[in-house]
C-alpha cells in the first residue's frame, strides 16, 4: 500500500506582524514557521510554536536583486567584508532557540552567488542546520553549495499568496495537493496574511480524511533532524 502524501507548509515572516504572528503560531498543526531574525519577543513565540507542536525555522534576510527592496537590518550582502558577514549571521543565530533550519527572506541576488552560498553553508554544516531554498531566484546555487558543504537541502514548490485573495489561496493549495500526490511529497511557503490563515484554518482540519499527511518539513529529508525540546526565552 501506497503512503500518503505529505505536505509540508512553512509560513515565512512570522512575528513582524505581531497580532497574525500568534494567530499562526495558534493554527493546528504540525507547521514550520519560519521566525524573522528581527522581530520582537523572539524567545516567547518560540517557545509557544514549540509548545503547540510547530517547527521552527531561523528566517534570514538576504540581498535581492531589486536594491530598491527593504530587506530590514542585518541582511547578508555580498559587499559586505568577512567580518561583518560573521557579524550578522552570528546575530542571526542568536536571536532565539529550538530552530532546525535556515531559510532566506527574499535573496534573489545572493543565493545566486556560489562563493556567498559556499561561505553560508560552511557555517550551517557544523551547527546540523539544513537550509530550505525559497527559491527567489530559479539560478540558485543553494543545492549546490549544500551538497558540497554537507549541508541537508530543501526547496519550495508552492508560493500560496503571493496573490492576496482567499480564491488565489485556495488554488495554489490544490495545485500543492497535485504535486504531493503525483511525488509523494510537496512543500508551500506562505506568508502571516489574514487571507492564508483563514484559508490554512478552513483547510487543515480536511486532510486526514482525504488521505494527506501535514508534516513538519524537516520530515522529508532523507536524514530527520531531531527535534528541539521547549526553550526558555530569549534574552
Amino acid at each position: 500500500m501506497a503512503a500518503e502524501p505529505r505536505i509540508a507548509i512553512v509560513i515565512d515572516d512570522v512575528g513582524v506582524h505581531v497580532p497574525n504572528g500568534w494567530r499562526v503560531v495558534e493554527l493546528p498543526g504540525p507547521l514550520t514557521l519560519a521566525l524573522m531574525t528581527y522581530a520582537k519577543d523572539l524567545g516567547k513565540l518560540a517557545a509557544e510554536s514549540l509548545a503547540r507542536g510547530h517547527e521552527l525555522l531561523l528566517h534570514i534576510p538576504m540581498e535581492p536583486t531589486d536594491g530598491t527592496w527593504d530587506t530590514g537590518p542585518n541582511a547578508l550582502r555580498l559587499d559586505l567584508d568577512p567580518q561583518e558577514f560573521q557579524r550578522r549571521l552570528e546575530w542571526a543565530f542568536d536571536r532565539f532557540d529550538g530552530y532546525v533550519g535556515i531559510n532566506n527572506h527574499m535573496g534573489s541576488r545572493f543565493t545566486e552567488d556560489f562563493a556567498a552560498m559556499a561561505k553560508l553553508m560552511g557555517e550551517l554544516a557544523p551547527k546540523g542546520l539544513f537550509f530550505l531554498d525559497s527559491l527567489t531566484s530559479t539560478r540558485s546555487a543553494g543545492e549546490e553549495t549544500a551538497q558540497a558543504a554537507g549541508v541537508a537541502y530543501l526547496a519550495r514548490d508552492v508560493f500560496l499568496d503571493n496573490v492576496v485573495d482567499p480564491e488565489a489561496v485556495w488554488t495554489r493549495l490544490a495545485e500543492l495537493e497535485r504535486i504531493a500526490i503525483a511525488r509523494g511529497f510537496a512543500i508551500a511557503i506562505a506568508h502571516p496574511k489574514g487571507a492564508t490563515i483563514q484559508v490554512l484554518s478552513e483547510w487543515i482540519p480536511t486532510l486526514a480524511e482525504r488521505g494527506i499527511t501535514l508534516v513538519p518539513v524537516s520530515a522529508l529529508l532523507a536524514v530527520p533532524v531531531p527535534v528541539p525540546g521547549i526553550v526558555a526565552e530569549a534574552d
